[in-house]
C-alpha cells in the first residue's frame, strides 16, 4: 500500500471563462450562478470535483486504484455490494433491522472503497446506505469559486432547424424550427481556495501519487471538458502553500491573503469591463513566508 502524504497543503486556484456558462443553476433556468448582492459569479465545489473526476477517468481509465465512485449512471449501492463480495461476505444475508447491513465488517468495506476509488480517498463520501460502506471525510476540501469582479449573465435566443417528432412538425405547419435559450458569461476570472489535510490523508491512504494526479487535474481538466456551453475555460494559476508539518505552520487565510488579483491599472480600454486574463494582475507576496511554509507555483 502506498504511503499517505505527511504535509498539510493550502492552495489558491485561478481559472477563467470566456463566452460560456461555467456552472448553470437548475433553480434559475440554468443561468450562470451568481451572488445576488455583489453580482459576482459563483461555481460550486461539486462542479470542480466533477471535472477532477472526469480527468482522472480519462487519465487512468477508471480502473482500481483509480476507479471513480460517483460517476454517470452508477448505482452506488451495487458498488458497496462489490466491496462486501470482495471480502467474501454476502451483504443480503443476516440483516439486522435495527441497523444497516454490514455490522463489524463495515470498516473493512470502507477501507476497500478508499483503496479502489480515487474520489473516495480524495474527497470523501457518505456511503451509509442500506448496504453500509461507512462514511469517509476526504483530505481535500474545496470552497466555491467566486469571480474577482461582477459578471454579466447573457441570454441568447437560438434556433434549431428541426423538430423532435412528426406531430410537432404538423402542429407547426411544416415550419420545422424550434426556439431555445443559451446562457453565457462574456468573461469571468474565478478564484477558489482548497485545503489538504495530512490527518485525513492518513485515514484514507491518499498518497503523493494521488496528490500529483490532483495537481495535474486542476491544471489540465478544462482541456477535456470542452463543449459549446462551456465556451473557453482555462487554468490561470495554481499557488500551493506546502507546510513542513502535518498540522500546518500558518493559518490558511493569512497565506491566501498573499495572493492578490486586481485589474491591471495599465490595461487598454480602462473604461471597458475586463474581457481577458491579460486585463488582470496577479501579485504574490513571497517575502517573509512563515517559517515552515513553502510556496509552489504551477
Amino acid at each position: 500500500m502506498k504511503t499517505a502524504i505527511k504535509n498539510r497543503y493550502d492552495f489558491v486556484y485561478l481559472f477563467d471563462v470566456k463566452d460560456g456558462n461555467p456552472n448553470g443553476d437548475p433553480d434559475a433556468g440554468n443561468q450562470p450562478r451568481i451572488d445576488p448582492e455583489t453580482l459576482q459569479g459563483l461555481i460550486t465545489d461539486v462542479s470542480l470535483k466533477r471535472k477532477v473526476r472526469n480527468y482522472v477517468t480519462i487519465a487512468k481509465g477508471a480502473k482500481p486504484p483509480y476507479d471513480i465512485y460517483v460517476k454517470e449512471k452508477s448505482v452506488l449501492i451495487e458498488t458497496h455490494e462489490k466491496a462486501y463480495q470482495s471480502l467474501g461476505v454476502d451483504p443480503t444475508k443476516d440483516k439486522d433491522d435495527k441497523k444497516r447491513t454490514g455490522g463489524e465488517i463495515v470498516g473493512q468495506a470502507r477501507s476497500w472503497m478508499c483503496e479502489n476509488f480515487y474520489d473516495v480517498r480524495t474527497f470523501g463520501a457518505v456511503m451509509a446506505l442500506k448496504v453500509n460502506a461507512g462514511v469517509v471525510k476526504g483530505p481535500i476540501q474545496l470552497t466555491f469559486a467566486r469571480s474577482v469582479d461582477p459578471i454579466v449573465q447573457l441570454e441568447h435566443s437560438i434556433t434549431r432547424m428541426a423538430v423532435a417528432t412528426k406531430k410537432e412538425a404538423e402542429d407547426q405547419g411544416g415550419d420545422n424550427r424550434t426556439m431555445g435559450r443559451k446562457h453565457t458569461v462574456p468573461y469571468g476570472l474565478y478564484q477558489a481556495q482548497g485545503f489538504i489535510s495530512a490527518h485525513f490523508a492518513e485515514d484514507t491512504g491518499f498518497s503523493e501519487e494521488d496528490l500529483s494526479l490532483f495537481w495535474d487535474a486542476l491544471q489540465n481538466m478544462f482541456d477535456h471538458d470542452r463543449s459549446a456551453a462551456r465556451g473557453e475555460m482555462a487554468c490561470r494559476g495554481l499557488y500551493i502553500f506546502k507546510h513542513e508539518s502535518s498540522l500546518g505552520n500558518a493559518a490558511a487565510h493569512k497565506l491566501f491573503d498573499r495572493i492578490k488579483v486586481t485589474l491591471d491599472p495599465n490595461r487598454k480600454n480602462q473604461d471597458q469591463p475586463p474581457r481577458a486574463f491579460a486585463d488582470y494582475t496577479v501579485t504574490i507576496d513571497r517575502e517573509n513566508l512563515p517559517k515552515g511554509v513553502e510556496l509552489i507555483e504551477k
